[in-house]
């Protein structure tokens, strides 16, 4: 890289790799390479002093004895010292020593990411990459008499020494200048490389710093910032600073809340407002930084947070429980503060229980154990890791039995959670209990269901808990953490501590066993069992067990111990019931679901569920999943509320009833491996409503019904594995359609008969969005009768196996082109594709990994945020890495190469590197293109997957089996002077070496304050692991003027 040659400050090009990749018993800060007669007592001597100046240690070589090679002692100096400074003179190739010290160097850096600066003292660096001018005259003269491998290795340290922007004494208008500038880069170098130990115990606080700095927007000295922090309590420092008073008057309560913050201001305590503009009058002119933590109340912000009152530049924080509170102080920058993930989790309780972030040898399975009791709040966590620090192994598995006791007793953790749900109204408080003793990760609108004869708006019920932190809806189902799930049944459990038949939930399995157990007791208090699978009762239940339990609602029994044959007392009032591996083969008959929303029997050896007809208006979701000896379903002619019906793998299913029609709110049906099912009644195209069909691995199942046409909502069809299936596809309604999976339909029907079937599919085939033919003869010749040009999504043609392969060397019906919408192009291993035709300039993600004969794309993509995907396609021409390697986008692409391309005109070895700017950038931003080189590193092959924390044998989302994956992201850290931040975090999909991964970063101007970017680059994993970078490189695009 060509040097500076218009700045007075100039920066060394830096290679600052990641702290543990480096030794940590550094000896010295900086060694300098030099050649004495020239600079020691002019320019060295100055610099010397300068460094040690500020408390830089030198090494000093005047001690050894100097020869033609170097010894020992300074390879051990050169390699124990983190910054390694090259002062370039006329000379400096006339000595080997020097040409042997700067090898070293090199190698250094490429081998430890050792950081090279170059000083070049009045010589011209394309002198030095070149060897021309007086510089190769003396460098010529030292060659001679040395082996050829040694000059080259000579040449090669130069030119690479050559291309970094160091520090050019020509450009600068004294040296003493120079020198000072050098010195303040070298002491700025080593604070960056120096491992931070600021987040050491905080787990997780880097990544949360990450988010919330953007909104923190810190130098902004224009406006009053006000930002608001959400979190539930127990997640962070929870501190009640302002209790409220008990005045009966706003105007009060306003008065005494600016008298407390005025006294910590001023610190005064005796300090009294007589009215509101006190604070006004005080702080009005002056930059503040006010956090107020844990409020509750909007009156609080009103009092102590008001914009009006201090100057600009000024920056409230304000931490609450509650999101209503932001709202209704107008507050719109909020960064919800979730829960951390499992790893995290993991690492704050160890650092409590073991003083370090990983388990000791022999505690790794029961420190898991304590983790799933007290699941991810960072307070229980540090509590329990606390509680557990110093025990023996022995000690532990004693005290586990009894941890949930000791969590709900905690003094600490109680109170702090209990504060929360004492706030609540009564209607919210037994919402609450109810969710944390039963509805525990249901779904919304069975809860909703199920609870709306006992609480007049279940809706706004949940939004209140929600908008305290209480609960959380993901995927909509209702998420309560453990440690409040403990909390809610521990206090139902004291409201009758001795007399749990007096209570509204039972929990435990000796309650559950006690109350069943005794003939005697009055039950009708209870409304809810939730007997989970980790419980079993010992002794044997009996027949009449349920008989008192007359107000019984919700039942969930997934633990061992309870007879079967109670079900004939079962109450006419339940609203739940789940029960696995029930083994009744029929309900009785004096069975009544008429108030049943949600009725769940996995495993269950029910050859029936009923005879006759039963009311069935509440019903909503009904899950009969792997009950094998299912022959029949009851009529659902009452049914018109059910949504959803699980009949996975009831593999002795005959048929389904005609009175699945009249179930016209049904939704998802799931007819997956139900193999003895031959055919589906004509009466499902009254199922109007249905939007997913699975009949996947169905065998026996030969046609489809053509009243599958008024599916109108239809938007996906899972038919893999249907090898007997010969149904023409137009008559299906494909018009919906979003996800059509075809694979392993041998029988499939692909001509077509007659003018008035291709009129008809012309009818029909509509906007499908992802097409799997995976595993078929013949997959491109169906796309064109099934789609025509209309797909929204994606399209899979992958081969199904590793050992085998398409035949498809060319796309070359130009109907693929013409997919106006298309967003997904999966080719993976493909091993006998060539080439590519045009693609649609919709796509937005191409997935051609393991098409190892790829070599050309006779295409080009438009679309801004496309994502490529070429690993492992090894013969790819250099036209095509070229297009692959140049195409703008948002996302990323990813090609083999064992390089960084030349056309990056800023490249380095390693993790970071600095980029001169002509000038500082003038529009709203500045856009760069950049790139990193894995490494070869075969033990840290990290497989990063853009989704779910995968699992050994986890089938993915098009049906594969695959092997263990992680989150992870190519992150990119930019400082400009002394600002940081995070300008680019990219998911990427799998990760190997030798592969080169491009992607643009953009930099908002206000954010650079120096004509040099220092960008560090990180390839890490959910972890925390990092996979070493080889090489790095970047080059500017534009300037983004608005």
């Amino acid at each position: 890289m060509a040097s500076s040659s218009s700045s007075s400050s100039s920066t060394a090009l830096t290679l600052l790799a990641p702290p543990s990749s480096l030794p940590h018993n550094w000896k010295y800060h900086v060694f300098p390479s030099f050649h004495g007669p020239d600079v020691r007592k002019t320019i060295l001597s100055h610099v010397v002093k300068e460094l040690m100046s500020k408390g830089i240690d030198l090494f000093i070589d005047n001690d050894i004895e100097r020869s033609k090679s170097i010894g020992p002692e300074l390879v051990e100096a050169i390699r124990g010292s983190r910054i390694a400074i090259v002062l370039l003179s006329k000379n400096y190739a006339s000595s080997t020593w020097c040409l042997n010290e700067l090898v070293e160097i090199i190698k250094c850096r490429d081998e430890l990411g050792q950081t090279v600066m170059s000083i070049f003292y009045e010589v011209d660096p394309t002198d030095i990459k070149k060897q021309t001018g007086d510089f190769g005259k003396v460098f010529e003269e030292t060659c001679k008499g040395k082996t050829e491998e040694e000059i080259q290795r000579w040449k090669h340290a130069l030119t690479e020494v050559a291309q970094i922007a160091g520090f050019h004494s020509n450009n600068w208008e004294t040296e003493a200048e120079m020198i000072e500038a050098i010195a303040t880069d070298v002491s700025n170098k080593l604070n960056l490389s120096a491992p931070s130990s600021d987040f050491e115990d905080l787990v997780g606080m880097e990544s949360q710093m990450t988010k919330i700095r953007r909104l923190l927007q810190l130098g902004s000295d224009e406006s009053v910032r006000k930002i608001g922090i959400l979190g539930q309590s127990g997640i962070g420092n929870i501190r009640r600073n302002y209790a409220m008073p008990a005045y009966s008057d706003k105007h009060s309560v306003k008065l005494y809340l600016q008298e407390k913050l005025m006294s910590q201001v001023t610190n005064d305590k005796d300090i009294k407002a007589p009215h509101l503009g006190v604070v006004k009058d005080r702080l009005k002119d002056k930059k503040v930084l006010l956090v107020l933590d844990d409020v509750d109340q909007s009156v609080q912000v009103e009092a102590m947070a008001n914009e009006t009152c201090v100057g600009p530049g000024s920056l409230i924080i304000i931490t609450t429980q509650d999101q209503r509170v932001l709202k209704a102080s107008g507050i719109d920058h909020i960064h919800k503060m979730d829960l951390p993930g499992d790893d995290e989790a993991l690492q704050i309780f160890c650092i409590n229980a073991f003083g370090q972030k990983y388990p000791k040898d022999g505690f790794e399975e029961l420190a898991w154990k304590v983790m799933d009791l007290v699941g991810r709040l960072p307070l229980g966590l540090e509590v329990m890791g606390s509680y557990f620090r110093g025990m023996s192994e022995q000690e532990w598995t004693k005290a586990l039995p009894n941890l949930r006791a000791h969590l709900v007793r905690n003094g600490e953790i109680a109170n702090i959670l209990k504060f929360s749900y004492d706030a609540l109204y009564d209607k919210d408080k037994d919402l609450f209990l109810h969710i944390a003793c039963f509805f525990h990760f249901q779904v919304v609108d069975v809860v909703e269901g199920c609870l709306k004869e006992s609480f007049l708006d279940v809706r706004q019920g949940l939004h209140v808990l929600s908008q305290k932190s209480l609960i959380s809806t993901k995927h909509g189902r209702i998420e309560m953490p453990k440690l409040l799930i403990q909390l809610g049944r521990e206090i139902v459990r004291q409201e009758y501590p001795s007399e749990p038949g007096k209570r509204q939930f039972l929990n435990d399995a000796k309650d559950i066993e006690d109350v069943l157990g005794d003939d005697n007791a009055g039950n009708n208090s209870v409304i809810g069992i939730y007997f989970d699978d980790n419980q079993e009762i010992t002794s044997s239940t009996s027949e009449r067990a349920f008989e008192r339990f007359s107000n019984l609602q919700f039942l969930e029994i997934v633990g061992k111990g309870i007879n079967p044959q109670s079900m004939n007392y079962i109450s006419r009032e339940l609203r739940v019931l789940k029960w696995w591996e029930f083994q009744m083969t029929c309900f009785p008959s004096s069975f009544n679901p008429k108030f049943l929303v949600r009725l769940d029997m996995n495993f269950s050896g029910l050859t029936k569920l009923w005879k006759g007809n039963k009311p069935l208006n509440s019903l909503k979701w009904m899950d009969l999943s792997y009950s094998k000896r299912l022959k029949e379903l009851p009529d659902l002619s009452t049914a018109t509320n059910l949504y959803y019906l699980d009949l996975s793998y009831c593999s002795s299913l005959l048929k389904l009833p005609s009175s699945i029609g009249n179930a016209i709110n049904l939704q998802r049906l799931n007819l997956s491996g139900c193999s003895s099912l031959v055919k589906l009644p004509s009466s499902i195209g009254n199922a109007i409503n249905l939007e997913e069909l699975d009949l996947s691995l169905c065998w026996s199942l030969v046609d489809l019904p053509a009243s599958m046409r008024n599916l109108g909502r239809l938007s996906e069809l899972k038919l893999e594995g249907c090898s007997k299936l010969e149904v023409n596809l137009a008559n299906i309604n494909l018009e919906s359609l979003v996800v059509l999976d075809l694979s392993g339909c041998s029988s499939l029907k692909s001509d077509l008969e007659s003018s008035t079937d291709i009129q008809e599919l012309d009818s029909w085939r509509g906007r499908i969005g992802r097409i799997v033919l995976r595993g078929m003869k013949k997959p491109v010749s169906l796309l064109p009768l099934v789609v025509g040009e209309h797909v929204l999504d994606w399209l899979l043609l992958k081969s199904d196996h590793q050992e085998s392969s398409t035949d498809i060397q060319e796309l070359v019906d130009p109907w693929i082109g013409r997919i106006s919408r298309l967003r997904r192009l999966i080719l993976s291993r493909m091993r006998n594709l060539v080439s590519l035709p045009q693609l649609p300039g919709s796509l937005l993600e191409l997935d051609a990994e393991d098409c190892e004969s790829l070599e050309r794309l006779n295409c080009s993509f438009r679309y801004p945020h496309i994502r490529l995907n070429f690993l492992n396609c090894y013969k790819l021409n250099q036209e095509a890495r070229d297009l692959i390697i140049q195409t703008p986008t948002n996302e990323y692409a990813v090609c083999p190469a064992e390089e960084v391309p030349h056309c990056f005109t800023h490249r380095s070895s390693g993790s970071s590197l600095t980029v001169k700017l002509d000038q500082t950038p003038v529009g709203k931003s500045a856009k760069f293109k950049a790139c990193i080189l894995s490494a070869s590193d075969d033990k840290n092959n990290i497989r990063l997957l853009e989704g779910i924390l995968g699992t050994e044998g986890e089938v993915d989302e098009t049906g594969d089996i695959t092997s263990k994956r992680y989150w992870g992201s190519v992150c990119c850290s930019i400082t400009s002077g002394e600002n940081a931040s995070i300008a680019c975090n990219k998911r990427v999909g799998q990760v190997f070496s030798g592969h080169l991964f491009t992607f643009e970063v953009e930099v908002e101007t206000e954010e650079v304050t120096s004509t040099e970017l220092l960008f560090d680059f990180a390839l890490v994993n959910s972890d925390s692991k990092t996979w070493k970078i080889k090489e790095c490189g970047i080059f500017q695009l534009m300037e983004v003027l608005c």
